[in-house]
């Protein structure tokens, strides 16, 4: 079972919702390298405002995808494609994946 997730906030700054959008997107790649993110998502929550959500199955792998490619492509883009993120640890209490 999946027990552990998170969810990144992320406001473009103006003019760069484009930019953002292509950067989440490219982020894909970087994600599928990591074992331990069982599911990745990338989301469009308002005309400015992104969002990732992403689920695991530990702390480990968790901590393992912040400390990985996209967790540290988010602090040289913080101030430059968006503000500051805001990033939620959440502990899962059910799911349902294909499996």
């Amino acid at each position: 079972m999946l027990t552990k997730a998170l969810l990144v906030r992320l406001e473009a700054l103006p003019g760069k919702e484009q930019e953002l959008a292509e950067f989440l997107t490219g982020a894909r790649s970087i994600v599928m390298a990591e074992p331990g993110t069982v599911a990745w998502f990338a989301l469009q929550l308002g005309p400015s405002t992104f969002g990732v959500f992403d689920v695991f199955p530990d702390d480990e792998a968790r901590d393992a995808h912040l400390a990985g490619g996209v967790g540290q492509a988010l602090g040289p883009n913080t101030g430059v494609l968006f503000s500051e993120p805001q990033i939620e640890k959440i502990d899962l209490l059910a799911d349902k994946i294909p499996g």
